[in-house]
């Protein structure tokens, strides 16, 4: 196999950000300065061939998932582990075994791989489709909301932990940040649901920042300490599912006209 095949297969993988098995033949052909019915011919009429030069070259050319799950799990996994400020690209690519120059053409930077992996990792998302589809009750509609913040707290890798505790450790870091920019959506949504309530005159009319504060916090707080509480007191400590259930009807009760 020509060496020059295999350097324009690698070289336009990273310029797509995917395997070499996911790049498009004319793609490959372009970089090599070739056209595509050219590159066939010098493969025999299969990519096989390509892809087993590459494997010998000692570059997987493809089967695993692409470098965009690649890297929004691996971000997630050092962030977990290390923490949010130690995050750089060339350590995801490291982690998620690809190059820097395919994230960049994936996510851009470093600010756009952080808000992929955020919006993977935080309860926004899950908020916005309970919004859009509320459930009439609200009982149903708090239970849901805590459903939702404990599943997103105990999701491994722990990053929600990890961006709370860059949060308090750096108030004007990339937590705060990343915070900031998805505020008004997780406003937006939970204003939705609990206005609704609002008006049907089923909770106080209490000032919507202190109400979504009322509602979140002890159960934000709980899964924060939880993995402490649960070394100190065993199974003293009620389950995930038993504490959300508690802290949702606490603050029906605490909120009742």
């Amino acid at each position: 196999m020509d060496k020059s095949l295999v350097e324009a297969a690698l070289a336009a993988a990273e310029q797509h950000g995917k395997d070499v098995a996911e790049v498009p033949l004319g793609a490959i052909a372009a970089a090599a300065g070739i056209s595509r019915s050219t590159l066939l011919r010098r493969l025999g009429g299969s990519r096989a061939k390509l892809d087993d030069a590459v494997r010998q070259a000692g570059v997987d050319p493809g089967g695993r998932p692409p470098v965009r799950d690649r890297a929004i799990e691996a971000a997630a996994t050092l962030i977990a582990r290390d923490g949010l400020a130690t995050i750089t690209m060339e350590a995801v690519a490291t982690a998620a075994q690809c190059s820097p120059t395919s994230l960049h053409a994936v996510f851009g930077n470093r600010d756009g791989l952080l808000a992929t992996m955020f919006d993977r990792y935080v309860p926004v998302p899950d908020l916005e489709a309970l919004a859009a589809n509320p459930p009439e009750r609200l009982e149903d509609t708090v239970h849901a909301v805590y459903a939702a913040l404990a599943e997103a707290f105990a999701r491994e890798p722990r990053v929600l932990p990890a961006i709370f505790g860059d949060l308090l450790t750096r108030p004007n870091g990339t937590a705060a940040s990343m915070l900031k920019a998805n505020l008004p959506r997780m406003f937006a949504s939970l204003s939705a649901l609990l206005m609704a309530q609002v008006q049907a005159g089923r909770l106080r009319p209490l000032p919507l920042p202190l109400l979504i504060q009322l509602m979140i916090g002890p159960m934000a707080g709980h899964m924060l300490l939880r993995p402490v509480l649960k070394d100190a007191l065993g199974d003293l400590l009620p389950s995930v599912e038993e504490s959300a259930h508690t802290f949702a009807e606490a603050f029906i009760r605490a909120t009742a006209p």
